[in-house]
């Protein structure tokens, strides 16, 4: 009955309600959400002050990881050792935070989601950059609380010389509100700060043209720029990342997909399975094989596809269904004076400033008042030495400590500190040398004292000193960007952004493209040696070359008689000596698909598209009918089986036409001869074929050039474009060629000028280079000379004139 007078009645809602908030805003405050001051939870807080108390600092030998962990636990942190180890784990994680503030020695995990080694066998000490998160703590900078059981001190933030939440970034779950605020880049967030500096009435417009987005310690790309803007806006946003591919030819015909960069926070190993499992289950179709070749060096994932594989086409399937995309959340919050706030760029950047504003001050506050103690002893012992045989007579004469330092108040007007002092003086300090120094450091003091108070007194003066040590840190810890930012096609129009200029494209047989700007060509006298030109993979050469601007479209026709479209700005640029990139990277092409022509417009408002098929088909086609374009491509002629499209050139309605068949056969025709036709039309016949007969080439007639001609068994020759007379289309054409068993059939034919060069390729991918003026010119039905020796085994397949990329002929040899 007694007990009855202790029970209290409550309402078990109310009571449910209190208690749960209670314990939600102590998982906000004291454990899931950083402090927008210093960009740290108390765990990691706690591991980083305890380290520093205890010297584990960069210039010291690691220390075991289950020494600090103790440590931590015993004095601040009293929530399970496994916190705690986790926590210092991911601070020395170079994968997981961008600029580790934990320096690990062991085994600390690694991205394919292995767990660190125990605590036990792990050592650790401080980074150098995690030394500025403390410096001058010692300084009374911040303010201090009592530890749990209230028997040490420890502070209630770091003065954290850099905007550590936005630099390191911040992941938690708290009760009712997450925070996921994203890694950036060193000097782009100081950049940001010092902008605030130096212009107070700056706005989240004017940071966000200074940070230019997330910067994950992984790399990979960030895709679009609107998303993650709008969360240094508003506080909320995301950023869809995206991992860094390469598309290469790893064998003949062979084609895989390399990665060599994921998203963050993205476990590879998860990633391969995922990989695995939809090849396995047929959700994507053409991967032979899957391996990852990482290493120390970095990350290397080969994808290898089939032969009729369109890499293009499954590397989009790879975004959609793995993780090779992700999108990261962004939700910028974090604790303002202890409340939790959803906040923008500008607040973030702006507290922190604040935060620096209140340390610079109390470091300034406690270098005065040590230096005004300092002058205060000084100013005693000055006096001291001044009346030195008055004092030590004193002193003699007094019969106590105590009596004597009364004595020594009341004579000369000091306060007890400087009295103590005195009686503390050695008497080595009554040499002159001794008093010159004395007096010399009183002197620098005063000089300080009147700094410092000017400091207290001009937030300019304090506002440079941070400056000062932002830049200093900036120029000290700052590196590359890892993660690039790329414009959607959606967001905006690239040229706005991108300055016109006219730029040379070039191509090699081997696939490999390239723009380089036009200002690099300077022009020589003639018979100049040139510059070096582009260096190539082993038996490729340069094939086409075309001046074009950075704002004209280029068309890419391939033998499967589709277009596709690209803006000059889309090839990637690249300098004269350099290899380029493979088209394939750019082009969504079919694994049997191949480049045949390139055509640079300026507008699609004059002229046309004169297209012909190995069949003899021939087409024209205004060229604004291809004013439009589709990722996948556009159908360019529609071809009937077994048919390609092997030739594109621009007409203006009035030029002549001249095609060569594979037997020897040619047919010079008026352009007129030709209706306009449609885009998705077949088109008509240019040339009459006889059975097994195809076409090896359309040129257009250039009457000061010759038409060169060269057969399967490596015999050729050069003919005057005269011998040829206008015939009407549709015809079966002249003999332009003795064909033989001797000389085989024509492999290939060109309209070619004397200083023009030739390369002349065989099966197995051997090639000999002939300048075109050393080939003899003959009629129309003779079989030429030996051009390249061939035998049963060995025969030509390919033929094309090679453009030297020297610098006096530049301007000479662009095809038309």
């Amino acid at each position: 009955m007694e007990n009855r007078d202790k029970i209290i009645n409550i309402d078990i809602s109310k009571e449910m309600k209190k208690s749960y908030i209670d314990y939600a805003m102590s998982v906000i405050v004291s454990r899931a959400l950083p402090d927008v001051r210093d960009g740290l939870k108390p765990v990691h807080r706690r591991i980083l002050y305890s380290m520093n108390e205890n010297n584990f600092t960069p210039e010291k030998p690691h220390r075991k990881s289950a020494r600090i962990v103790g440590d931590v636990l015993g004095k601040y942190h009293p929530h399970g050792d496994s916190s705690v180890y986790n926590a210092m784990v991911r601070m020395a994680q170079e994968f997981s935070i961008r600029h580790p503030l934990i320096d690990g020695h062991g085994n600390f995990g690694s991205i394919d989601g292995d767990s660190a080694a125990a605590m036990r066998y792990t050592e650790a000490r401080m980074t150098k950059l995690a030394t500025e998160m403390l410096r001058d703590i010692e300084k009374n900078t911040v303010d201090y609380t009592m530890n749990f059981d209230e028997t040490l001190k420890e502070p209630v933030v770091l003065p954290s010389r850099f905007p550590n939440l936005l630099v390191n970034g911040s992941n938690g779950i708290a009760v009712g509100m997450a925070t996921s605020i994203p890694p950036h880049n060193l000097g782009e967030i100081i950049d940001g700060t010092i902008r605030l500096i130096d212009f107070p009435d700056s706005n989240v417009e004017d940071l966000i043209e200074i940070v230019k987005g997330p910067d994950f310690p992984t790399g990979a790309t960030i895709m679009g720029m609107e998303s993650f803007k709008k969360a240094y806006r508003t506080g909320k946003g995301s950023a869809v990342v995206r991992s860094k591919i390469d598309i290469e030819e790893i064998r003949k015909n062979k084609m895989a997909i390399i990665v060599t960069e994921i998203p963050y926070q993205v476990n590879k190993s998860k990633l391969l399975e995922n990989i695995a499992d939809l090849v396995k289950n047929k959700k994507i179709d053409g991967i032979t094989d899957l391996r990852d070749e990482s290493d120390r060096n970095g990350i290397r994932v080969v994808i290898e596809l089939r032969k009729d594989a369109n890499a293009n086409v499954i590397l989009n399937k790879l975004y959609k269904h793995t993780q090779l995309q992700s999108t990261y959340s962004m939700n910028l919050i974090a604790l303002v004076d202890g409340v939790p706030k959803l906040l923008n760029l500008y607040q973030i950047l702006y507290y922190y400033l604040e935060h620096q504003k209140d340390v610079e001050t109390r470091r300034v506050n406690f270098d005065l008042n040590k230096a005004e103690a300092r002058s205060h002893i000084l100013e005693g012992l000055i006096i001291a030495l001044s009346n030195i045989d008055e004092i030590i007579k004193l002193i003699r004469g007094s019969n106590s400590t105590a009596e004597a330092k009364k004595s020594l108040i009341e004579r000369f007007e000091l306060s007890e500190i400087q009295a103590q002092a005195i009686l503390d003086m050695r008497l080595q300090k009554l040499t002159g040398l001794e008093r010159g120094k004395i007096e010399s450091e009183h002197k620098e003091l005063q000089k300080l004292i009147s700094h410092l108070i000017e400091i207290i007194q001009d937030e300019k003066l304090l506002l440079a000193i941070i400056k000062e040590d932002l830049i200093r840190i900036k120029n000290k810890f700052n590196d590359e960007r890892r993660t690039k930012v790329e414009f959607m096609m959606d967001e905006i129009d690239l040229e706005d952004l991108i300055e016109e200029d006219e730029v040379v494209v070039t191509l090699t047989h081997k696939g490999y493209i390239k723009r380089v700007s036009l200002k690099e060509y300077s022009s020589q006298k003639r018979g100049g040696r040139g510059k070096a030109g582009m260096i190539t993979k082993d038996e490729d050469f340069l094939e086409h070359i075309y001046t074009t601007s950075t704002h004209d479209y280029i068309l890419f026709f391939t033998n499967l008689g589709k277009v596709y479209r690209l803006k000059g700005y889309n090839i990637p640029d690249g300098s004269r000596i350099s290899k380029g990139t493979a088209v394939v990277n750019l082009l969504e092409l079919d694994s049997d698909e191949i480049v045949t022509s390139i055509i640079p417009i300026k507008d699609f408002e004059k002229g046309y598209l004169m297209l012909c098929t190995k069949n003899g088909i021939v087409k024209k086609t205004l060229l604004n009918k291809y004013d439009t374009s589709r990722k996948s491509g556009l159908i360019a002629v529609n071809l009937k089986e077994n048919d390609e499209l092997i030739s594109v050139k621009v007409t203006d309605g009035n030029d002549e036409i001249m095609i060569v068949t594979e037997k020897g056969k040619s047919i010079r025709f008026k352009e007129s001869d030709v209706r306009e036709m449609g885009r998705t039309a077949t088109g008509v016949i240019g040339i009459r074929l006889d059975n097994s007969d195809k076409v090896v080439m359309l040129e257009k007639i250039k009457e000061e050039s010759k038409l060169l001609v060269v057969s399967k068994n490596g015999y050729g020759k050069r003919t005057k474009l005269k011998e040829y007379k206008v015939q009407s289309r549709g015809g079966k054409g002249i003999k332009t060629y003795n064909v033989s068993a001797k000389t085989g059939n024509l492999i290939g034919a060109l309209i070619v000028n004397e200083d023009d060069e030739l390369i002349i390729i065989n099966n197995n991918g051997i090639l000999i280079r002939i300048i075109v003026s050393e080939i003899s010119v003959s009629g129309r039905a003779t079989s030429g000379v030996t051009l390249m020796r061939t035998d049963k085994e060995n025969y030509v397949v390919s033929i094309a004139k090679v453009i030297e990329e020297e610098e006096e002929e530049i301007e000479i040899k662009i095809e038309e």
